[in-house]
């Protein structure tokens, strides 16, 4: 079992910032990558930012420039820092993590979910 514990998130104006983090813990043998989703009402749920193992960084292109991705030195950590916030960027914000976890003597493929943290961007 790998679980995924978010922290962060909250209310602000459009314009300010807000950071995220995520860390990762259970039986991880090593994470491929770490990615944070959002979720606003009535929406599917979308890929914000995402970073690999080897430190490649994706963004969506609504995010891209105002917000940053990075992992902690531990690698099972996983930052979002959110800078001029939009009232667009209103949703649950899901921290996901993908890789390899121990399984007795072998190792079996994790793809685990936080439960969520709310960012909401007043006008």
């Amino acid at each position: 079992q790998v679980q995924l514990v978010e922290s962060g998130g909250g209310l602000v104006q459009a314009g300010g910032s807000l950071g995220l983090s995520c860390a990762a813990s259970g039986s991880i043998f090593s994470i491929n990558a770490m990615g944070w989703y959002r979720q606003a009402p009535g929406k599917q749920r979308e890929s914000v930012a995402l970073i690999t193992g080897g430190g490649n960084k994706n963004y969506a292109d609504s995010v891209r420039g105002r917000f940053t991705i990075s992992r902690g030195n531990d690698k099972n950590t996983v930052y979002l820092q959110m800078n001029s916030l939009k009232p667009e960027d209103t949703a649950v914000y899901y921290c996901n993590a993908a890789g390899a976890a121990y399984s007795g003597i072998h190792f079996r493929p994790f793809d685990s979910w936080g439960q969520g943290t709310q960012v909401t961007v007043s006008s």
